[in-house]
């Protein structure tokens, strides 16, 4: 392949996938896709794998490929189809996150597929938010969609959804706004559909192809290269590390290096999470593909190639749980997509050696009443590494969202923003120092409930190669009428006006002992 060439290609199809989040966000409804721009947009070839994607949320793009074949499995996916989902047992991540689906035929025949994943603030569950604290099992969460079709044929299906979305035990607070935002979600879709039949229309089917092949070949060869490279580096062949949760839960992973390929078992992680925690499979994935393109140290899109010469073995449990046809008796995942995700990066960065802990967390925060949910994640501390100090009061890994404009947080929603602040000195000491992290306190101007879901509010995010871990992250209530309520990792409260949540994120560890 002429290299020149290959790039084109590789922009031209990345350039697909920015237009479709360009799309979907100025036609959403919410603050969450409009504003927090918490959604990715992803092209992939006509086997399902991810070949490129717009620089949007690490943990969306990893498992859209798993998502698209398994749906791709469930439906007869035709030109003019769109699918739906947001089961985890179809490679979706939590039921907040809803995955749309379409197919690209070009003369009939298929030549690939385009998809976004969006985060819907409000989708039911037993709190607004629809991420509870207190979730014993997926039903908990909210409405659950499996696979189906949203629009067949060209015809939408929008009464059948709203349905789904008005009923049940826990039914959406915002049917409404998550219409629109399928709607969106639908647009952005067709907006790449359309553009990837003009590409082969301009360039040919077969060029199309051609070009696709060689970009999963193109992530996979340098996947094989950075494997030994790094192997040869640190002088060794087996990388282990063992992380846990603030609850105890372990995460133990063990890389073997051998010849070009790997082979990363999971084996020893937790049993099923009685709580949120349990991550599907796909969020594994998501996760590993992420740090395997850490290695890599060109720019290279995100793609499922990488894990071509990789062996991923997640064994029954926390990381992999068993999903049933009924809802009730699956596991709740919701905190397994935002925090656990965040925990797997760190227990792989460990293993690895690639740089100290950042953040580790997503520090999710909620509130609402019987008539709305919001949803925000707020930053912290990076890692440092060898020869970079850790950024401070930024998103880490796994998430890719910005904050919601205090403007607009306070004339859509009953709060006000008291304070927005970076931590000095929660970062890790070191020859390179870890990142700081914030200070974000809300008062609360109705009665409402509060959710929050974390990580590293007990242990500590590591310093690596002698330098000191970070600072650990803290919530509280502060009491109009006198008091304090301390929040677990995982915890909510109910709150009454003038309450308010000050939230503090951790810092990230240090690299290195401190000079001097």
């Amino acid at each position: 392949m002429d290299p020149a060439r290959l790039e084109l290609f590789s922009n031209r199809f990345a350039a697909i996938a920015s237009e479709m989040g360009v799309m979907l966000q100025r036609t959403a409804m919410s603050v969450n896709v409009k504003e927090r721009l918490d959604f990715s947009c992803g092209l992939l070839d006509e086997g399902g794998r991810l070949l490129v994607n717009a620089p949007h949320i690490p943990v969306h793009l990893g498992a859209l490929g798993e998502c698209v074949r398994g749906v791709a499995a469930e439906l007869d996916l035709a030109p003019g189809d769109v699918a739906v989902t947001n089961h985890p047992g179809y490679g979706g991540s939590h039921l907040p996150d809803i995955t749309v689906i379409a197919p690209v035929h070009v003369e009939g025949r298929l030549i690939g597929y385009v998809a976004n994943r969006a985060h819907h603030a409000e989708l039911g569950g037993i709190r607004p938010g629809s991420m509870p604290p207190e979730a014993a099992n997926l039903a908990d969460e909210g409405v659950v969609i499996a696979p189906q079709y949203l629009v067949r044929r060209g015809e939408p299906q929008w009464e059948r959804i709203e349905a789904l979305l008005s009923q049940g035990p826990a039914p959406s607070r915002a049917v409404a706004e998550n219409l629109a935002d399928l709607g969106a979600a639908v647009a952005a879709n067709r907006r790449g559909v359309a553009a990837l039949r003009q590409l082969a229309k301009g360039h040919g089917e077969d060029e199309v192809r051609r070009y696709m092949t060689a970009l999963y070949s193109r992530a996979a060869d340098r996947m094989r290269v950075a494997l030994d490279e790094h192997a040869e580096s640190t002088g060794r062949q087996v990388f282990e590390a063992r992380e846990r949760l603030d609850d105890g839960s372990p995460i133990e992973v063990e890389v073997t290096v051998d010849r070009g390929s790997a082979r990363i078992d999971f084996t020893g992680s937790a049993a099923t999470h009685p709580g949120n925690l349990n991550a599907a499979p796909a969020i594994v994935r998501s996760a590993t593909i992420y740090v395997l393109r850490l290695l890599i140290g060109v720019p290279l899109q995100l793609n499922e190639g990488l894990l071509e010469p990789v062996e991923i073995e997640i064994p029954r449990g926390m990381l992999n749980p068993e999903f049933r046809a009924d809802p009730r008796q699956c596991p709740a995942v919701v905190g397994g997509n935002v925090e656990t995700s965040q925990r797997v990066v760190d227990t792989l960065i460990r293993a690895l050696g690639l740089c100290a802990c950042g953040q580790g967390t997503m520090n999710n925060t909620l509130f609402g009443d019987d008539t709305f949910g919001y949803y925000e994640t707020v930053g912290g501390g990076a890692g440092a590494g060898p020869g970079f100090a850790g950024a401070s009061g930024v998103h880490t890994h796994m998430t890719n969202t910005r904050i919601t404009d205090p403007e607009v947080l306070e004339h859509r929603y009953p709060v006000r923003l008291e304070r927005f602040s970076l931590r000095p000195g929660s970062g890790g000491a070191g020859r390179y120092p870890g990142g700081d992290g914030l200070v974000r306190e809300l008062r609360f101007l109705s009665p409402q409930q509060v959710s929050v879901l974390g990580q590293h509010r007990v242990e500590r995010p590591f310093g690596m190669d002698g330098g000191e871990p970070g600072t650990t992250g803290r919530a509280r209530i502060l009491r109009a009428a006198g008091g304090v309520r301390e929040l677990a990792s995982v915890d909510q409260a109910d709150v009454e006006p003038g309450d308010r949540l000050v939230l503090t994120t951790p810092g990230g560890g240090g690299w290195g002992r401190s000079q001097g």
